[in-house]
């Protein structure tokens, strides 16, 4: 099973390793990454033997390709429960994977599909806090909430998945407004750019840099997939709003010249008050 992550050795910021650094599997999800050049960079950084590192690339996949079609439901937050990161992210690839499953186009209006694609979303967003890493967030929310935004359900239409997304983008939980922002890069790629200019003015002032890297990955995906003009229309009336790691994200598929351009227009005249949303 091609999962496609990168080993990094990161500053933990928050959590109960605050202050050291650890390998944490960052989401390559949508490059072209092969296996061999993950595991020849995560050998390097982090000293593990190249066998190794293999070895447990393997397991991983061997484990979501062997038990996701045949596992009950109820029986993977025994895998989200777990302390360990590596289970954890066994359990949300399982999701991941069933929910594609039932996405597909000739399963889109099944009634039985629908339904147990409700039910792995009510499983997602009940245990959402224990994707408690950016990558476990990045590699789930797309495939699995994101997706479901576009897909016909049973819980409601439009106007109830706005308010679901709400109230993760309001939430005190860092990963659940993490998961309201990641989530609309499938929105984005299947022609929905709505949700993510939502929640991007959402977020453009939010204190952690998980979230500034967020929300900037969003924009350029929306310059990449929808249109360039459509974010720089975003640009034009927030960018003295935004945190520069936001805007150097947004702007990085922009040649040099304007990126330059819209840095300077960040800082010229002082940065505006953020935009007002109300989560009541």
């Amino acid at each position: 099973m091609a999962i496609k992550v990168i080993a990094r050795q990161t500053l933990q910021k928050i959590g109960k390793y605050v202050g050291t650094y650890r390998f944490v599997l960052q989401a390559q999800l949508y490059n072209t990454l092969t296996q061999k050049k993950v595991i020849q960079e995560a050998s390097l950084r982090s000293g593990i033997q190249k066998g190794a590192l293999n070895a447990a690339w393997e397991a991983i996949g061997e484990v979501v390709k062997a038990v996701a079609k045949d596992i009950y439901l109820s029986e993977v937050p025994v895998l989200l429960m777990s302390k360990w990161h590596e289970v954890r992210l066994c359990g949300l690839l399982i999701l991941v994977v069933k929910f594609e499953r039932l996405a597909t186009r000739r399963l889109t209006d099944d009634e039985e599909a629908v339904r147990r694609r409700d039910e792995i979303v009510r499983m997602y967003l009940q245990y959402a806090d224990q994707a408690n890493n950016w990558d476990l967030v990045d590699m789930s929310a797309p495939k699995i909430l994101g997706h479901w935004l576009m897909l016909p359900s049973g819980l409601g239409g439009h106007d109830y998945k706005q308010r679901l997304l709400d109230e993760l983008a309001c939430s005190t939980s860092l990963w659940r407004q993490r998961i309201s922002m990641v989530c609309t890069w499938k929105t984005m790629q299947m022609g929905d750019h709505e949700w993510c200019l939502r929640y991007a003015r959402m977020h453009l002032r939010h204190p952690h840099d998980l979230m500034h890297k967020a929300v900037g990955w969003m924009l350029r995906e929306l310059g990449k997939r929808i249109s360039m003009d459509m974010l720089r229309d975003f640009l034009e009336e927030h960018v003295r709003e935004m945190h520069s790691v936001t805007l150097s994200y947004a702007t990085e598929k922009m040649d040099p010249t304007e990126r330059l351009m819209w840095r300077e227009e960040r800082t010229a005249g002082g940065n505006r008050e953020p935009p007002h949303f109300s989560c009541n």
